[in-house]
């Protein structure tokens, strides 16, 4: 169950930099924090590439094995699925929101609002995910899907190590380098 370990992991990662963003907005807001907006690009762009166009992807097809092992999960899958199939549109809102915000400094609300509703659905998501999925999936699947699955994922791993692909575990360390106390070891400025 490998799989579901990544999965998890992947999960709490994520709702770090969720979380590191919301307190930087709530610093910047408060006037405590002076904006960092190539760490507020790059938090962005993590979750982007890595949640909706890695991780959603490593999932999906863990998800279809118990959709076709139990119908227990049927309602919260075709949630899921439907939420993975509109994260090209929800993440271009925030990504919009955040570009006004670079090019004029009065659209911070904006931006901040876009956020916290980006954050809100997220939030549900995940848990919709670790509360009625990931259970069913650890009492459905048997040992054929679970090397099926890690066969899977290994050979995602591998293929990203070998191509030409972002170092996403790097890229989370230096935001967390960059982000300020107590959430992070900054506030030092986000470089390229």
């Amino acid at each position: 169950m490998e799989a579901l370990r990544i999965i998890s992991d992947e999960h709490q990662a994520l709702a770090s930099i969720l979380h590191a963003i919301r307190f930087m907005l709530k610093e910047v807001g408060a006037g405590r924090l002076a904006p960092d907006l190539k760490l507020f690009q790059a938090m962005v762009h993590y979750l982007d590439a890595y949640a909706e166009q890695r991780h959603h992807p490593r999932e999906d097809p863990l998800f279809n094995r118990l959709a076709r092992r139990s119908q227990d999960a049927a309602e919260a899958l075709a949630r899921l699925g439907e939420q993975h199939a509109a994260a090209p549109a929800r993440i271009a809102v925030l990504q919009q929101a955040l570009d006004h915000y670079v090019a004029d400094p009065a659209c911070f609300e904006a931006f901040a609002k876009a956020f916290e509703d980006y954050a809100d659905f997220y939030r549900g998501h995940i848990m919709l995910e670790e509360s009625a999925v990931l259970p069913l999936l650890r009492t459905h699947l048997d040992a054929a899907d679970w090397a099926a699955a890690e066969a899977e994922f290994q050979a995602d791993m591998a293929s990203r190590d070998l191509a030409a692909h972002e170092d996403f575990a790097g890229l989370f360390s230096k935001l967390v380098a960059c982000a300020p106390a107590p959430i992070g070891f900054g506030p030092r400025p986000f470089t390229d």
